[in-house]
């Protein structure tokens, strides 16, 4: 379980058949094979340290679902990063799974004073699960939507967001990872009746 509160941008360094490899610094305290971290908001298993080279595998669902593959991904792109959150912590974000639910496209990026507002083209099966003031993570990142339109929706990004995400280095037409609240996944499926 995450808090969609990034820790740290790592560097994406290699992408293999079944694995992806990563250089970070703050996440390394304490790290250890096996550990969970959440990769652009995506949750993957540690399975080899080297210095500050980070290795994961990833599964062909995790592969279908997300960026993690060489069609989409830039060796030397920026990932968000955030370890589990710790039982004892102060939960500050919002639960977040790291269960990607697909890839939502950017169609606009606008400036407002320091603030920027992002809107997002989402895949239409997500519509149901997202609500104007409800929760979302975007690459990992705990953010609430302003508004929800047809096919897109729009959330506010605050100037501290800005900087120390890889928010900063997006545009528009590139994707990102979303995934829905976890409590409106719950609410969707027991309605629907496939609980």
């Amino acid at each position: 379980m995450f808090t969609g509160l990034i820790e740290e941008t790592g560097k994406l360094k290699a992408l293999k058949n079944d694995s992806v490899i990563l250089s970070a610094y703050k996440i390394l305290q304490n790290l250890k094979i096996g550990d969970s971290v959440a990769v652009n908001g995506c949750c993957l298993t540690v399975t080899q340290i080297n210095n500050q080279d980070i290795s994961f595998q990833t599964s062909p669902e995790t592969k279908k679902r997300t960026r993690f593959n060489l069609a989409e991904m830039r060796v030397g792109e920026l990932v968000n990063l955030e370890r589990p959150l710790r039982a004892d912590a102060r939960l500050d974000g919002h639960l977040v799974q790291g269960h990607i639910d697909g890839k939502a496209k950017i169609i606009n990026i606008k400036k407002s004073g320091s603030f920027y507002e992002f809107e997002f083209l989402y895949p239409k099966e997500l519509k149901p699960m997202l609500a104007k003031k409800g929760s979302v993570a975007i690459d990992g990142i705990s953010l609430t939507i302003a508004n929800v339109m047809s096919a897109s929706f729009t959330v506010a990004v605050i100037p501290k967001t800005m900087e120390i995400t890889n928010l900063k280095n997006k545009r528009i037409n590139d994707y990102v990872h979303i995934e829905v609240d976890v409590l409106a996944r719950y609410v969707f499926n027991m309605m629907k009746g496939e609980l």
